[in-house]
C-alpha cells in the first residue's frame, strides 16, 4: 500500500471528476474494478448514498499537481 500519495483527484485516470481514480492511485489498486465495485454499491443502496458521496469528495479533494 502507497501511503506516500497525496490524497487527490487524478488528472489522468478519470471517467467523470478523478475521485475514484485518484483513490486508487492513492492506495494502488485497479481503479476500473474499484469503479465497479463503486457502482454495484451505490446500486445497492438505491444509487442516492453513492451519488451524494462522490459529489462532496469532487468538492473536497483537490486536483493533483503536476
Amino acid at each position: 500500500m502507497n501511503t506516500s500519495r497525496p490524497f487527490a483527484r487524478s488528472r489522468h485516470d478519470r471517467m467523470i471528476a478523478g475521485v475514484i481514480g485518484g483513490i486508487a492511485q492513492r492506495y494502488g489498486w485497479n481503479s476500473t474494478l474499484l469503479r465497479a465495485i463503486y457502482v454495484i454499491a451505490s446500486i445497492a443502496s438505491v444509487a442516492f448514498p453513492g451519488i451524494l458521496v462522490y459529489l462532496i469528495a469532487w468538492l473536497l479533494m483537490p486536483e493533483e499537481g503536476n
